[in-house]
């Protein structure tokens, strides 16, 4: 009689996931990786500088204060940068054919061998060649029953999806390790994305705002990332301190520090510092009195950085029921980083979502865990749709895996592959980007991918500069940030990516997937 093994029950959505075979978790990362941290940590305070970082001014202390001369405070910084959020789901998170479909040389429809979609996941009567099998609803081609897909069309209307278009990368990285340099905020900062209040945020209290590291080169401690993944956290980062306990009225604590700034200028010119750059030490001390009222008087209501009190958010007609934002930390977390960088008051943010490291012989636990994070993607289109703003968002893991073969018929298995084992040879990365009104244009038709896998699943190393070099795929990514401005020419400019590794400009051009949306 022929053994048939019996496939594990599936995790919980919040249950930790623990191998055998791997080492017992022992730092930050292992404890991420297996989900056994999620959306809770303590609040960092960011830095009385990083407060005084402005981009936008309103008109009401600009035109109170304008008289000063003061052209230089910074009010109307960040040069238009276009919003970028990414998504750090540590563990090894499948992204490639049973989410984003991947092809070969030829392109996503460029279909591989079933063999090779069994490695991702697919069985034979799954596979993207057929009929219904594949899904262009968000531009770039899904597999029609991949959670991600699912989750994201969960929160995002249909509209929101008409004007998103996006691109998956085949590059290899290596599996549960914190030190693939996969994040790129620092570059996205150096390319010029700036906050009202902060210039880049993440959900975890680390260098890079997430689970993997930044490429070490592009670090700069002057804008380490915040930690945000609460209302709370957001909502404390202006105090007007005592003011707000005198004057009770908002408008009578932003007049006393306009009168504040008034005061201060009026003394720099009764003194001298005696030193060569005394004019511009002045204007920096008295620029601080002028963007302290600008903040007191932009966010002196809870609700302008309280993503639970923004309708749009939370509520009846929000992108999250109040039950669904009250009883899920991934969902609070995503809300407070999205609304952040969406509305223009930090540059740049990472949300870190943990236990993807979900090859437990079973396929439930992975897809599960996969439609939450497509909600969470879905729900940063919907709200950047709702704000009237154009977004990037980046997904990347640490590493892949692959199935045997074997089909979890269960319920939430789908009757799809389980997942059996860690794979840095089936792993990919890819970014969606959202333009209001319309859907971003592809330089080339075959731009929704960039490298490509063999027919047996696997990255083709050879098959772009970043497919085998974790740290040249977050070159590639800054590249296609640059393009979206119109500035991809200037990418290897000083001051930017000199040493850059994508090659000379043709080569470049040739790995820039968008026309310009801004």
């Amino acid at each position: 009689m022929r053994y048939i093994r019996k496939i594990p029950k599936g995790r919980g959505l919040n249950e930790p996931v623990l191998h055998a075979d791997h080492q017992r978790p022992v730092s930050r990362r292992d404890f991420l990786s297996a989900g056994l941290v999620t959306g809770t940590a303590t609040v960092v305070v960011p830095t009385a500088m990083s407060l005084l970082a402005a981009q936008a001014a309103r008109a009401d202390v600009r035109g109170d204060l304008n008289y000063l001369g003061l052209t230089n405070c910074g009010l109307e910084g960040g040069a238009g940068r276009i919003p970028f959020i990414c998504f750090d789901l540590s563990g090894g998170a499948n992204i490639a054919g049973s989410n984003v479909l991947i092809g070969k040389q030829g392109g996503q429809l460029d279909f591989l061998t079933t063999a090779g979609y069994s490695k991702l996941g697919l069985p034979g009567n799954m596979t993207p060649n057929l009929p219904t099998f594949t899904d262009s609803t968000f531009g770039l081609a899904f597999h029609s029953d991949s959670a991600f897909l699912r989750g994201m069309k969960m929160r995002a209307t249909a509209g929101t999806a008409a004007s998103t278009n996006g691109t998956i990368i085949a590059a290899r990285s290596e599996n549960d390790t914190a030190n693939n340099p996969h994040n790129p905020m620092y570059g996205i900062a150096r390319i010029g994305a700036k906050g009202q209040l902060l210039t880049l945020i993440g959900s975890v209290s680390s260098d890079s705002g997430g689970n993997s590291t930044a490429p070490i080169a592009m670090m700069d401690p002057k804008v380490r990332p915040t930690k945000v993944d609460r209302a709370s956290d957001v909502t404390g980062l202006v105090d007007t301190g005592e003011l707000g306990t005198l004057f009770p009225d908002p408008n009578d604590a932003v007049a006393v520090m306009e009168s504040m700034a008034v005061l201060t200028n009026s003394k720099h010119g009764a003194v001298t510092t005696g030193l060569a750059n005394d004019a511009a030490l002045k204007d920096f001390n008295k620029c601080g009195y002028v963007k302290s009222a600008y903040l007191a008087e932009q966010f002196n209501s809870p609700a302008a950085l309280d993503p639970g009190r923004d309708t749009r958010v939370v509520g009846a007609g929000g992108i999250f029921t109040q039950a669904e934002y009250n009883g899920d930390s991934e969902f609070r977390k995503t809300a407070a980083v999205m609304k952040m960088v969406i509305d223009g008051n930090a540059g740049a943010g990472t949300i870190q979502m943990g236990g993807f490291d979900y090859h437990t012989g079973e396929r439930a636990t992975g897809e599960m865990r996969d439609l939450r994070a497509g909600q969470c993607i879905g729900a940063c289109l919907e709200y950047a749709a709702r704000a009237n703003r154009p977004l990037m968002l980046y997904v990347f893991s640490d590493g892949s895996l692959s199935s045997s073969g074997m089909i979890d018929n269960s319920v939430n298995g789908r009757g799809k592959g389980v997942w059996t084992g860690d794979n840095q040879a089936t792993a990919s990365a890819f970014f969606l980007v959202f333009r209001p009104g319309q859907r971003p244009v592809l330089r080339a038709p075959t731009l929704n991918q960039i490298g490509w896998f063999s027919g047996d699943g696997s990255v083709v190393t050879s098959s772009h500069p970043g497919a085998n070099a974790v740290n040249l795929l977050v070159e590639l990514v800054l590249l296609n940030y640059m393009g979206l401005h119109g500035q991809e020419g200037q990418f290897a400019s000083a001051g930017l990516f000199p040493g850059q590794g994508l090659g000379g400009t043709t080569q470049r051009d040739a790995l820039t997937a968008f026309a310009p949306i801004v």
